[in-house]
């Protein structure tokens, strides 16, 4: 089975989209589910759409969870939340809270515990690393709904070339990736 590290990815690229400069949540929920297909491929492999403002409800209060998919490689429910705003710690116990709402009511035998991606216009690096979020099996990643400038790109892979070498020294002691 895959690892989440090495199945989701960061920063998400949306441009595909067609949004101009102001949208709304809702506008860019109905943009991905306009072209799910793209949205599909972004996401990368193994992903299958589940559901829309999937509802749960707690305590006689609703709650949504904006889209839900399923990762054949994870073997796990993914819960994807969309803030149009830079990551703040609040969202945390949000997207907690829906991920125990899944393992108890949606899990199906032979599933991973489920994950949960924000998908956020901005990130704030020493916020998600003192949340440890990881722990909590919530990915935070940041859409772009055009694509950076050449420098910006470049910069954002060598970033997350970095990272990968540094997850798979720690991993096995190899770098398997000093020849990219």
């Amino acid at each position: 089975m895959a690892e989440p590290a090495l199945v989701l990815k960061d920063p998400y690229v949306l441009d595909f989209l067609g949004l101009e400069d102001r949208y709304l949540e809702r506008d860019l929920e109905d943009a991905i589910l306009r072209d799910l297909e793209g949205f599909l491929l972004e996401l990368g492999a193994g992903f299958s759409f589940v559901a829309r403002q999937k509802r749960i409800q707690l305590d006689n209060e609703d709650f949504y969870i904006d889209l839900l998919f399923y990762n054949r490689k994870l073997r796990r429910l993914v819960a994807i939340e969309l803030k149009l705003e830079e990551f703040r710690a609040e969202f945390k116990g949000q997207m907690e809270l829906y991920l125990r709402w899944l393992e108890r009511y949606e899990k199906e035998p032979g599933d991973e515990p489920p994950l949960g991606i924000i998908l956020c216009a901005g990130k704030k690096q020493e916020q998600i690393e003192l949340l440890e979020l990881g722990k909590a099996g919530i990915h935070v990643a940041q859409y772009l709904t055009v694509l950076p400038p050449r420098e910006v790109f470049q910069r954002k892979i060598h970033q997350a070339l970095e990272a990968a070498r540094s997850r798979l020294s720690a991993g096995d002691g190899t770098d398997s990736l000093s020849s990219a």
